[in-house]
């Protein structure tokens, strides 16, 4: 299994930026992809963006030139870098790893943005 701590969240004012963080443990020579999502309520879980283990990117089209997903793989920890942050951007963010067998979630950190 994989276990994933993320940090970084907070309450930040509009245009504001914060950098989140997630660091694996565990069976992490296993994982292919790792990525962040967001959830604000009310609404569906949705895809912020992915890094693959050779460092491909992928991003949602509301993220693009805001954010920026990267990794350290030798400190086994993903960063999702906000900036310009909007109010809309406020959610619970949560971090996955994706193997071959299965997807483990970190337990989510609140970002707020107010206007």
């Amino acid at each position: 299994q994989v276990q994933l701590v993320e940090s970084g969240g907070g309450l930040v004012q509009a245009g504001g930026s914060l950098r989140l963080s997630c660091a694996a443990s565990g069976s992490i020579f296993s994982i292919n992809v790792m990525g962040w999502y967001r959830q604000a309520p009310g609404k569906q879980r949705e895809l912020v963006a992915r890094i693959t283990s050779g460092s491909r990117t992928v991003y949602a089209d509301s993220m693009k030139g805001r954010f920026t997903i990267s990794r350290d793989n030798a400190k086994n920890t993903v960063y999702l870098q906000m900036n310009s942050l909007k109010p809309e951007d406020t959610a619970v963010y949560y971090c996955n790893a994706e193997t071959d067998s299965f997807t483990s979630w970190g337990q989510g950190t609140q970002v707020t943005v107010s206007s």
